[in-house]
């Protein structure tokens, strides 16, 4: 087995740097890279648990912060979750939920615990 060359994440600069290795690894060669991307998990999901509490924002918000951090477009999304454009504009636009499949692949996606995005908040037209 190889060494791993990964330590517990200290800084903000390391934990991006750990994400983006992470994700493409996930991206690559997923069965060879096993106990590498299981490692990084691991390291990336105690600095969350530690550093970054969603609370304070609801889960669109997250969403389209995250979208910015990755450069992404509504039309990305489409395809990363399978839904229409129509629902993806919805979503953004606070007129529709996350399902419980669209929470697993976001969840799952960008690494992140389901619970940030599985919190209720308000949608357009519908009452508190």
């Amino acid at each position: 087995m190889t060494q791993l060359e990964y330590t517990v994440i200290k800084t903000d600069e390391q934990y991006f740097k750990y994400c983006n290795i992470l994700e493409k690894l996930v991206f690559s060669n997923y069965e060879s890279n096993e106990d590498e991307i299981e490692l990084l998990t691991l390291l990336i999901e105690k600095w969350d648990d530690e550093h970054n509490t969603f609370d304070d924002i609801d889960p669109v918000e997250l969403l389209k912060h995250i979208m910015k951090e990755h450069n992404l477009k509504a039309v990305d999304l489409v395809e990363i979750l399978g839904l229409t454009k129509g629902t993806v504009s919805k979503i953004l636009n606070y007129q529709k939920g996350f399902s419980k499949e669209t929470i697993r692949k976001l969840s799952n996606r960008f690494k992140l615990r389901q619970d940030a995005f599985n919190r209720p908040y308000p949608l357009v037209g519908k009452a508190s």
